[in-house]
């Protein structure tokens, strides 16, 4: 099915000028939907930023990992999966990079015990705190979760193994997954050095198209039923995407991506339905020991719930959550309602629709099979 898809795919960007002569506020066939696949449905987690250093590491590394999901535990493990951005290092050496603000590191011996708990699948790496304690920690971390299991696309020991996809399978769903970024360059992978997948991430430059493109491509070249572009991108605090971010989204999806899972602000955004798929422009911070600021509550978020039901996009199901005392919960009543009033608030300006479900909201998705 996937095959078929490509095919159609490089029709598509054929008549439409492709990723090289894309113009903006063109209109290109929409592109198919993802593949059929064998199995019930698929429930598929998306989470924003997941700090387990600082305060959180000085918590949780003489008790029990998994107390740092809290209540919401039983929520993930009911999952097949989850995809989070693990923004920080997870390993127990190395040394302050100078001239950073904030230092993100955790002790391996609870972060992935808690990671596994949970049921990560995939922990994205492309951000702008996994050199905090320099090459030895980066390459830690990501031996600790390769040997757990856990597929950490978006930075790498040089350029070109950063930008590749993990392809991973959730639910019986072969989902692929690009991670890269456009914070810390300094950060960057370049050639033979140690980094991550660092980009523009504005599709209005010809450069960047084509290294989109390519990742892209490469992704779906793993011949996957399900592509997920996670992206740390933007500044912190913003509660709105940019025009630029919105073009990039789109155009990811017109170019074969099936889900925009954005993180970096510390605050949720809206969530963007377009073409049947889910553009999460920012999910938040789902756990961490930030200061909370005046009125943007980003110790608030949602527990994204993908469903894949029938070989289609069925919904997304928001369940809210709160960061307490360096761990994550669901949230009270009082933190959902303001939840909910935010993401349809938020949502608005794209016309998606919001619907209450239980304490959070669901969003249907409209790509048939």
């Amino acid at each position: 099915m996937r095959a078929t898809r490509r095919a159609v795919l490089a029709g598509t960007l054929a008549t439409s000028g492709g990723c090289l002569g894309w113009v903006p506020g063109s209109d290109p066939e929409p592109p198919p939907c993802p593949a059929t696949v064998d199995a019930e449905a698929a429930r598929i987690g998306l989470t924003g930023d997941v700090m387990l250093g600082r305060n959180v590491d000085d918590r949780w590394d003489d008790r029990p990992p998994e107390g740092v999901w809290g209540e919401t535990l039983s929520d993930l493990q009911a999952l097949d999966g989850t995809i989070v951005n693990l923004e920080c290092t997870v390993s127990d050496r190395g040394q302050r990079r100078p001239n950073r603000g904030y230092y993100f590191r955790a002790d391996p011996d609870w972060a992935v015990p808690a990671l596994e708990a949970a049921g990560v699948a995939v922990a994205g790496l492309a951000n702008n705190h996994q050199l905090d304690f320099g090459t030895t920690a980066f390459a830690d971390t990501r031996r600790h979760l390769a040997n757990a299991g856990i597929a950490h696309p978006g930075a790498g020991p040089d350029r070109e193994t950063a930008f590749e996809p993990a392809t991973v399978e959730i639910g019986g769903v072969r989902v692929a997954v690009i991670a890269l970024t456009d914070q810390a360059p300094g950060y960057a992978a370049l050639g033979s050095e140690p980094g991550t997948a660092y980009t523009s991430l504005s599709v209005d430059t010809l450069e960047t198209r084509q290294r989109l493109g390519r990742t892209v491509d490469a992704a779906l070249a793993a011949d996957p039923d399900l592509l997920v572009a996670s992206l740390h991108w933007g500044p912190n605090w913003e509660v709105r995407p940019s025009d630029a971010q919105r073009r990039t989204a789109r155009w990811l999806i017109d170019r074969g991506v099936d889900v925009i899972h954005g993180h970096s602000a510390h605050v949720i955004q809206g969530v963007e339905r377009y073409r049947g798929r889910p553009i999460v422009y920012d999910a938040g911070d789902y756990v961490d020991d930030y200061v909370i600021k005046d009125g943007l509550h980003n110790d608030r978020s949602f527990l994204f719930e993908l469903v894949v039901a029938e070989g289609r996009l069925d919904h997304l199901r928001l369940h809210p959550v709160e960061i307490v005392d360096e761990r994550v919960e669901p949230a009270d009543e009082r933190a959902a309602t303001w939840l909910r009033e935010r993401m349809r608030s938020l949502s608005e300006p794209f016309e998606t629709p919001v619907e209450r479900r239980g304490s959070g909201v669901q969003i249907p998705l409209s790509c048939p099979a």
